[in-house]
């Protein structure tokens, strides 16, 4: 398919997946309507890229529903300044987003596979300000921490304490979270020592692997 006709099937996920839906964040519609998540998706799976679902990227994982990268990232609140850990690259597609909206992004991917193309991608539409690494996600990543927003995009069966320990004094992290095959999404402030919890409904992820995830994969 034509570049153009990517970019009208953009709009139109903007405006009936999203926007129909309430989400009201300006700058992260403008960012939804900007980053071409085809290129995100392997070639044989581009015609299904704005669909609205998950679509498979290998290695058993996905890119998830546009409406549900949305959602993830208005409850993420960013203003434009944050420093943002993201657990789980996958495709790369939700690192693109967050770069569109905080100041920087740090991305840990366990599979490497995974890791080197999303980065490379990354840097190929000019995210520079991005960096993948490649690693134990629930372990978070103490080398840049502390974080702004943490944001967790495998379900995960608790909150990891490393995340709460590189969580920034107000800070924001939003994960799903519940058992391998269903989770609530939430969203966790930091506010010293004390943590708030919300719950923004059910959603479906697949299972987060690591130290504090299901297993060891």
């Amino acid at each position: 398919m034509a570049e153009r006709g990517f970019d009208i099937q953009r709009t139109q996920m903007v405006e009936r997946q999203i926007r129909s839906r309430g989400i009201s964040d300006q700058r992260l519609l403008a960012a939804m309507e900007k980053v071409p998540r085809h290129r995100f998706v392997p070639e044989s799976e581009q015609s299904m890229a704005y669909d609205d679902m998950p679509a498979p990227i290998g290695a058993g994982q996905t890119i998830s529903q546009p409406y549900m990268v949305a959602l993830m990232t208005e409850l993420l609140r960013l203003e434009g300044p944050e420093r943002v850990l993201e657990i789980g690259t996958g495709s790369g597609y939700q690192a693109a987003i967050l770069a569109e909206l905080a100041a920087e992004v740090c991305s840990v991917e366990r599979f490497e596979s995974l890791a080197g193309r999303a980065g490379a991608l990354l840097t190929d539409l000019g995210y520079h300000n991005v960096n993948v690494i490649v690693g134990d996600g629930t372990m978070g990543y103490p080398e840049a921490a502390p974080y702004d927003r943490i944001i967790v995009t495998a379900a995960a069966p608790k909150i990891a304490q490393p995340w709460l320990d590189q969580l920034a004094d107000g800070g924001r992290l939003v994960l799903p979270l519940g058992e391998r095959w269903t989770q609530v999404l939430t969203v966790v402030v930091k506010h010293g020592d004390s943590f708030e919890q919300e719950s923004h409904g059910g959603c479906v992820f697949v299972p987060l692997v690591g130290e504090h995830g299901w297993g060891s994969g």
